[in-house]
């Protein structure tokens, strides 16, 4: 079991919608393995109301950042549709090796799925679904860049595959970029701030989010002062079971 206080990770609470720093190594889902999940935590979240708030959106399993949740069925219906059209602004980090030749631009790359058996995993296909990424660079610094990255569209793994179909790969990115499947840097993608228009006559629901603290070494590197979100251990270096000893016969017992 983890043991995660949601309550003091919110970043912003009204009476329709809530936005959580979510920590980075906590899938958003039960996976088909199973284990400890953000869906099955939300009931933390209540506040009084019958039912638990309910994503309105996801990030990847090692994302962190800002992420909306609907507090009851109106506002989610509203959140799903802004979602769905892209009214809601995003704005992410990426620490990426190497880095783009120009301070700014735009990413036009269709994204398709690699095959059925892969599930999540895209590639680049010009025949794929439009999807649309504006960066800006924000620091260089010993070979790495730090990215402010804008999607225009909400494809699956849209800034990862991205990042690393240019020609620099997000740091800790053991899919489409060079990590190792285990025992590398955690994925430095980190969800920074959103914008939720929720209501069309108020202004947007705005919150910010503290990059996590496994990018703090490469972000300070970069030139980011800031403040830093702490991500309990065991989400990114889960506890290693006991080993179970068994008892030896002796002789006389053989």
């Amino acid at each position: 079991m983890i043991s995660l206080d949601l309550t003091a990770r919110l970043l912003h609470r009204d009476a329709l919608i809530l936005i959580l720093d979510k920590p980075a190594g906590l899938p958003v889902h039960a996976g088909p393995k199973g284990g400890p999940n953000l869906s099955a935590m939300l009931g933390q979240l209540s506040f009084g109301l019958p039912k638990p708030p309910e994503l309105a959106h996801r990030l990847d399993k090692d994302t962190s950042g800002c992420l909306v949740l609907g507090r009851h069925a109106r506002p989610l219906r509203t959140l799903n549709a802004l979602f769905a059209e892209g009214g809601v602004a995003k704005t992410y980090w990426a620490v990426v090796e190497g880095g783009p030749a120009t301070d700014e631009g735009l990413i036009d790359m269709p994204i398709a799925r690699r095959s059925p058996e892969r599930g999540w995993w895209m590639k680049p296909a010009e025949d794929g679904l439009p999807a649309q990424t504006d960066f800006r660079v924000l620091g260089r610094a010993e070979g790495l860049t730090l990215l402010e990255l804008k999607p225009r569209t909400g494809r699956t793994h849209q800034l990862r595959l991205h990042c690393a179909a240019s020609g620099f790969p997000i740091v800790g990115d053991a899919i489409y970029g060079s990590a190792p499947r285990e025992g590398g840097p955690v994925l430095h993608l980190h969800a920074r701030a959103v914008s939720v228009p929720i209501l069309p006559k108020k202004p947007p629901v705005e919150a910010q989010a503290p990059p996590p603290d496994h990018m703090e070494e490469r972000l300070r590197a970069l030139g980011y002062a800031g403040p830093i979100s702490p991500t309990p251990a065991e989400l990114l270096r889960p506890p290693v079971p006991p080993v179970v000893r068994r008892g030896l016969r002796t002789r006389r017992e053989i």
